[in-house]
């Protein structure tokens, strides 16, 4: 918990992302220090850097918390993922359009109630924090209070998340329905809501193209221009089933992202999901508009979707901004670090390696940029709002052995990509507040309005 007002300081080895890896050698872009400040005031990094040139500086009586032995990092950024699902995460045997069908619209079905939306807000937000992430960008159903129940959530953390209300007009049981004006209508009183009040931002939310008619796409274009600061998240080329639905359901569309584009949704602040099979014109569309892509590779191998390229998506000559994405349901945890660890699989399966810096960049610093955010989130730096993570190296015995022969920080955040999970999370800060920490007797989780 924080002191109203006063000053928090974290000490302890830290580590964040300067630069983007992808674009100069990884090790140029990591800032570490083996004992460093983080001095926090108003929810705002004031300074970072080495104790030894901070710690004259500290006012007195400032809240301090120390770190031995663990990795101070900012705060996971997750680009895409559903929090309705979290009731069917690890649902069995169905590829996409299927699962949907059998798994997703039934338990979105279940939101018409909401008491239990709130609930299930109540659940995730708190699994979020105990994975070590301080923003997402997140999926809620078709029913307008399930994004109060969400976002009064957040608020009672002052997280900073991105949200919206699904829209889906066609091709979903009738009870998951909504029109295309009505559709605007519920987004748009939503959006006046909730968009900007404290750090809670809205997402223009169409479920994919095949859920909306052209329409209801038009309109989601109509909404992105009413308030400043929004974004759109979809889905896009996750499945080969569902590429060739969307050619059958829009012919005149050049390809999938081109319903989209023709819809004025492919810009800044758009975020697609998956991405998986998109060709180069695919690739040159989001790198002219500024859109980001959203990697998902526990969804990805779970359903059989395919292999994200990575690579590809960031090639310098058209660089697409990137972030990483847990994707729950049809991903299999919230944890970032596993998405890293099957990220890592992912790409060597295509005939590449992604290396530690690469990896948190992704999950940090990439993950702000995809968002627009980077002068703002995913860094330890002056003037960076202040959503940390600790990491415990030595959360497991595996672990803790595993780390005593790690030679390098680079080493060091390459075990905790591949093995760690959430158990490595020691605590995990938003604004400065300690909103959990694995360590407190009882409730691990403090809301930052307490």
């Amino acid at each position: 918990m924080s002191a109203a007002g006063g000053t928090i300081v974290l000490r302890g080895p830290a580590a964040t992302l300067v630069g983007n890896p992808f674009e100069q050698p990884s090790r140029a872009c990591l800032a570490t220090h083996e004992d460093a400040l983080v001095v926090i005031e108003g929810g705002i990094v004031r300074a970072f850097g080495p104790y030894a040139e901070l710690k004259d500086s500290v006012p007195e009586g400032a809240e301090t918390y120390h770190y031995p032995g663990h990795l101070i990092v900012p705060g996971f950024i997750d680009t895409h993922v559903h929090f309705p699902q979290l009731q069917m995460i690890g649902a069995y045997g169905a590829q996409l359009l299927e699962w949907l069908d059998t798994y997703t619209f039934p338990a979105e079905m279940s939101f018409a109630d909401a008491g239990h939306a709130a609930r299930v807000a109540r659940l995730f937000l708190r699994e979020l924090l105990r994975a070590g992430t301080t923003t997402a960008v997140v999926y809620c159903t078709v029913h307008p209070h399930s994004v109060d129940a969400f976002f009064a959530e957040s608020e009672r953390f002052n997280t900073r998340m991105i949200a919206g209300k699904v829209l889906m007009d066609r091709n979903a049981p009738a009870a998951l329905l909504d029109t295309a004006q009505r559709g605007y209508d519920e987004s748009l009183a939503l959006i006046g809501r909730w968009h900007g009040r404290g750090r809670q931002l809205y997402c223009v939310t169409p479920r994919f193209a095949p859920t909306s008619t052209e329409a209801q796409l038009d309109a989601a274009g109509a909404l992105l221009k009413t308030r400043d600061g929004l974004f759109l998240q979809t889905h896009l080329c996750e499945n080969p089933g569902e590429v060739e639905w969307v050619r059958e359901l829009f012919p005149a569309r050049a390809s999938y992202l081109d319903v989209y584009a023709h819809a004025g949704l492919v810009g800044p602040g758009s975020v697609f999901g998956h991405a998986v099979h998109m060709h180069e014109g695919d690739f040159c569309t989001c790198h002219a508009g500024g859109a980001a892509l959203a990697h998902c590779p526990t969804s990805n191998l779970f359903l059989g979707s395919g292999l994200f390229r990575l690579f590809d998506a960031v090639d310098p000559r058209r660089p697409v901004k990137v972030g990483l994405g847990t994707d729950v349901g049809g991903g299999t945890s919230l944890s970032q670090l596993q998405s890293l660890n099957e990220a890592y699989k992912v790409a060597a399966l295509t005939g590449r390696k992604l290396d530690a810096v690469q990896g948190f960049y992704l999950a940090t610093l990439g993950g702000a940029r995809a968002l627009g955010l980077e002068g703002t989130l995913g860094r330890l730096a002056p003037g960076y709002e202040a959503d940390i993570c600790v990491l415990d190296p030595q959360a497991t015995a595996l672990m803790a052995f595993r780390a005593g022969y790690c030679a390098s920080i680079e080493e060091l955040l390459f075990m905790l990509m591949t093995l760690g999970d959430d158990r490595a999370v020691r605590a995990t800060y938003v604004a400065g507040s300690r909103v959990y920490d694995r360590a407190r007797a009882g409730d691990p989780f403090l809301p930052a309005a307490s």
